[in-house]
């Protein structure tokens, strides 16, 4: 389901005759004048419903003799909510964009010529620094502390509160003096 459809869903969802348009498809196949007779709703009132139901794909139209049933869409109502949340979309990759936008954007102010000028104060720049400062490490291969040092050295000498805060941030583990690049 596309963001747009789910918006549309779910605006469709929003309407109180809706609902009762759909409790009652819910109980059984109907067409116009029979939803019209048993909400006590006009005809052309639930006509404009149904449309926008079916726009909604939450119910769907058949012929039967000379009638236009309509049926709830069971499939649709089978989905899981948070399955509709997890679904990728359009939005999640211009998310991304900016996400990478504003990590350059924070690289590109915190060093320069490949050192760190300042550790950042505020913690989503500071993990983002870190990060950087970790592709200098293999993930999983062990180091001493002192190779911990000297590779942080390369990029500010105080190595000391990064290396603290790359464990503390989980970039790092330490066990028994030896840390191994976790991220």
């Amino acid at each position: 389901m596309t963001d747009q459809e789910t918006i549309v869903f779910f605006k469709c969802l929003a309407d109180k005759s809706r609902l009762a348009i759909l409790k009652s498809l819910l109980i059984e196949d109907m067409y116009v004048e029979r939803l019209a007779e048993r909400l006590g709703i006009t005809s052309a009132t639930i006509s404009f419903h149904l449309k926008k139901l079916e726009e909604a794909k939450a119910v769907r139209s058949y012929k039967d003799q000379y009638y236009t049933m309509y049926t709830i869409n069971k499939e649709l109502f089978g989905i899981k909510v948070i399955d509709i949340l997890r679904e990728e979309s359009t939005e999640s990759e211009l998310q991304k964009e900016r996400e990478e936008a504003y990590r350059k954007k924070v690289i590109s102010a915190f060093f320069e010529y490949g050192k760190l000028k300042s550790i950042p104060s505020q913690r989503k720049k500071e993990r983002i620094v870190l990060e950087e400062i970790a592709k200098s490490f293999e993930k999983g291969k062990t180091y001493t502390e002192k190779e911990v040092n000297l590779i942080i050295a390369d990029f500010n000498d105080d190595f000391c509160t990064i290396r603290r805060d790359m464990i503390s941030e989980g970039i790092l583990d330490r066990k028994d003096a030896l840390y191994t690049k976790i991220i």
